[in-house]
């Protein structure tokens, strides 16, 4: 009886030993690596969608534009997505170690997406930034002024100079940048009032500017840092326009707000890019 005692707890032993070794390799190679992204559900979904494309994550079937981090499906690398408001981004990544930021704040808080970006998703026209406003208005003749003056050579080539790639034109058939069927003359003297994101919307929008103010039309660009404001604004008549977002966010924009805004002309696209933090490489993600 002695020795199967001694002989169990011999096995206890070995069992107890084994396990507290695989236990200590499965601490030591799962460190957890933080990945922040935005937290509205098209960008979140698009920098998922990165991370999947990147070999990061695998998301399940027919996850698409809609994709939250609890559609991951495969996670090998141990990555932990963290939520934060798209436009804290830039200050976010350096508690994180990595951060996947929408073109316009990585380039307002001095970043280049082409050369700071650890890895960078394609220019898809889904993700093209547009001009909207609230529906009804989209032919009013100071809205298809303002719209004609966006889609014009001048604006095209002001992107291509300006980004160098980070930015850029979805416009196929730039103009002079102004429309023919807008009585100019009858709009001398009037304001059109614009809500845009600061970089590069703003930007882009004091070339359209210079434009309208040949003929006499004043554009008055408000800037604003968050991705909401801009569309309350044209819903509630405070301004006229919007120049912003993407597609795949006003949608889900109307759709949450039981807001009625429409988009008249793509402009550009910013690709999304993935951003080192406290990594500097992607070494931890691929080794």
């Amino acid at each position: 009886m002695k020795k199967t005692n001694k002989f169990a707890a011999l096995i206890l032993a070995l069992v107890l030993t084994l396990t507290l070794a695989l236990t200590g390799c499965g601490k030591k190679d799962a460190a957890v690596i933080k990945i922040a992204v935005p937290n509205d559900t098209t960008n979140e979904a698009r920098a998922l969608l990165l991370l999947e494309e990147k070999g990061i994550i695998k998301l399940k079937d027919g996850a698409g534009i809609t994709a939250t981090k609890n559609d991951i499906v495969e996670n090998p690398h141990n990555v932990e997505i963290v939520e934060a408001e798209a436009a804290q981004l830039p200050n976010v990544r350096q508690d994180v170690d990595y951060a996947v930021i929408n073109s316009n704040y990585a380039i307002n808080a001095g970043l280049n997406p082409l050369k700071d970006a650890l890895a960078i998703e394609g220019s898809s026209s889904a993700y093209g930034n547009i001009l909207c406003v609230k529906e009804g208005n989209e032919k009013q003749p100071k809205i298809l002024a303002l719209k004609a003056a966006l889609e014009s050579k001048d604006v095209a080539d002001y992107i291509r100079s300006k980004y160098d790639g980070s930015v850029v034109s979805t416009v196929t058939a730039p103009t002079d940048g102004y429309d023919a069927s807008v009585d100019y003359t009858a709009l001398k003297g009037t304001t059109i009032t614009i809500a845009a994101s600061p970089t590069p919307h703003a930007e882009i929008l004091e070339v359209a500017k210079t434009i309208l103010a040949a003929k006499g039309i004043t554009l008055d660009i408000q800037s604003y840092n968050d991705y909401v404001v801009p569309n309350t604004v044209v819903e509630d008549g405070t301004v006229d326009a919007n120049y912003f977002q993407h597609l795949p966010y006003l949608e889900d924009f109307n759709k949450e707000q039981g807001t009625h805004i429409v988009s008249i002309a793509t402009i550009h696209v910013e690709p999304m890019g993935l951003y080192g933090g406290k990594q500097t490489s992607l070494d931890t993600l691929i080794k």
